[in-house]
């Protein structure tokens, strides 16, 4: 997964839709600043991908993607921020292994046929507060479309030793339709009619090691 995010003043252009319902607020110190122009890698071992799935349109499934890989690019211009997201869809977790071994199947994700899903996008603007937005690309099941991403930074990993790369905290939201994919025909789709809703909501939180040294 690769995150590009610009250090800039905020934009002016707050728009309560951009924001998630389950989103956690920033706080006002969280709000205030990006990181600093650099290059950032994504410690995999601490970042995860979370989607609420509904079942059978009344229900909820909810998962993780344990393999989430990349590097951060942190501009100050907000047109050269950029966004290079990577899944590995075969670490799906919803801890029942039948429904894991069916949703890596041909119904679903395909992972024969597509291992991996992936985020790009160039370009942020702050919203509100600490909430900023990415229209990037999302590519899954052989089907790209422009999905938006809100996402805060949450700030810098206090204490890091002398020398030791410091480390960013990110956590983004999302929300798709998985038909719009080609994902999930015998899941009642046809119930949520014309419906724009999103019926799959996706969270993702990254933490990522900064070239420079802690000082």
């Amino acid at each position: 997964m690769l995150l590009t995010i610009c250090s800039a003043p905020s934009v002016h252009a707050a728009a309560a839709h951009f924001l998630p319902p389950t989103a956690a607020q920033p706080t006002e110190k969280m709000g205030q600043a990006l990181p600093s122009p650099g290059s950032y890698k994504i410690d995999s071992d601490h970042s995860f991908a979370y989607f609420g799935a509904r079942h059978h349109v009344v229900g909820l499934v909810r998962g993780r993607f344990d393999k989430v890989a990349g590097t951060i690019d942190v501009a100050r211009d907000p047109a050269a921020c950029s966004v290079d997201i990577t899944i590995d869809i075969s670490s799906i977790s919803t801890q029942n292994t039948e429904r894991d071994e069916d949703l890596r199947g041909p119904d679903y994700f395909d992972v024969k046929k597509f291992p991996a899903m992936t985020y790009r996008g160039r370009g942020i603007r702050r919203v509100t507060g600490g909430f900023w937005v990415m229209d990037g690309s999302l590519t899954l099941h052989g089907v790209t479309k422009v999905v938006p991403l809100t996402f805060t930074f949450n700030g810098l990993f206090p204490g890091m030793p002398a020398g030791k790369p410091v480390r960013a905290a990110f956590h983004g939201s999302a929300g798709v339709k998985r038909a719009e994919f080609g994902m999930g025909a015998r899941d009642n789709l046809d119930e949520l009619g014309t419906s724009s809703a999103p019926d799959v909501q996706i969270e993702i939180d990254v933490e990522a090691d900064g070239a420079v040294p802690a000082q």
